[in-house]
């Protein structure tokens, strides 16, 4: 579903109450909930098909991307819950087990823990996180409040939806897959830690919409993000797969949405991965330029390797948002 057409379907449900901080009128990351002045919890679920062969990372990664948004909003997570739906007429219980436990290493990876969950037959797998977090009522990052004179880093590189569908048509090798599985499983939770020293203004994570549909929605239309294409990471095993068409469908639902909101400036052979699905990507952080290298600089040196400054939040021109 293309950014903004969930919420237009939603927009009719009534949530008026003081407490919801930050509820479902909202393209926010994750529901809020005030329990005091001091506390709100943090709520969020998602799920993945498999990615990867792997039953145990394949685990690992559906929970990090489950669990991200939580980060994403400034919150630790609390507990989880397991939503499963298991294709148990081509698969032993053995993997059903391996699935859980990746899950399970990557909850208790943040301090989080499992109480629970739901498991239901399905003719494909699928598999994610019911993830209830805290975050105190007034340090709350939403993805939509950047500032003017910010500028946007990036924690992971791009290109993860064009490689999922090489994985799944057995186009990748193992080594390539290794390394596009650590990143896709490693979690978001220490760069949240560490944005929370910096004066960021916004923040978000760059999932399934691609870069540039979770940049659109940031901007919010009052602003626009004027990015640098060489700045942005991507995953060079990524560009080899792309110039032979091996791009994923969703990537092209983001292009046909966003599109209309970008002004092109420069041509790129590669710019096809602005839009590309992601799984499991990286925080999307609006930080002053006076706090961006010591972020930039914390981000690589505790494994955010691929962290890159890739754009500024400009005042508003006609489009929203602006390759350079």
């Amino acid at each position: 579903m293309a950014p903004g057409e969930l919420s237009h379907i939603l927009s009719s449900i009534d949530t008026v109450d003081k407490n919801i901080l930050v509820g479902i009128d909202s393209s926010d990351d994750a529901s809020v909930y005030a329990l005091d002045e001091h506390k709100a919890l943090v709520q969020t679920l998602d799920v993945i098909t498999p990615v990867v062969d792997n039953p145990y990372m394949y685990g690992q990664i559906a929970a990090a991307n489950s669990l991200s948004d939580v980060f994403a909003m400034g919150g630790d997570v609390l507990t989880a819950m397991n939503i499963v739906g298991f294709d148990g007429c081509h698969h032993p219980k053995s993997v059903l087990k391996e699935m859980l436990e990746g899950g399970q290493s990557k909850v208790k990876e943040c301090g989080g823990m499992i109480i629970g969950g739901h498991t239901i037959e399905t003719p494909e797998m699928i598999y994610g996180l019911s993830v209830t977090g805290l975050v105190h009522p007034q340090k709350i990052y939403r993805n939509n409040t950047p500032r003017i004179g910010d500028v946007l880093i990036l924690t992971k590189p791009i290109g993860m939806g064009v490689l999922s569908t090489a994985i799944k048509a057995d186009m990748l090798e193992l080594s390539s897959i290794k390394k596009v599985a650590a990143i896709m499983a490693q979690l978001n939770h220490k760069a949240s830690i560490l944005m929370r020293r910096y004066s960021v203004s916004a923040c978000t994570d760059v999932t399934g919409f691609g870069l540039f549909g979770h940049a659109y929605e940031m901007s919010d239309q009052k602003v626009s993000i004027a990015f640098d294409f060489e700045a942005i990471p991507i995953l060079e095993e990524a560009k080899d797969l792309a110039s032979m068409g091996i791009i994923p469908a969703g990537t092209y639902a983001n292009k046909l949405h966003v599109n209309p909101h970008v002004s092109i400036l420069k041509e790129y052979a590669d710019e096809i991965f602005v839009y590309d699905a992601q799984t499991s990507g990286g925080l999307l952080i609006s930080v002053s330029q006076k706090d961006a290298p010591l972020l930039l600089q914390d981000l690589q040196n505790d494994g955010y390797t691929y962290s890159s400054i890739i754009a500024e939040i400009i005042t508003k021109e006609d489009k929203s948002l602006i390759l350079r």
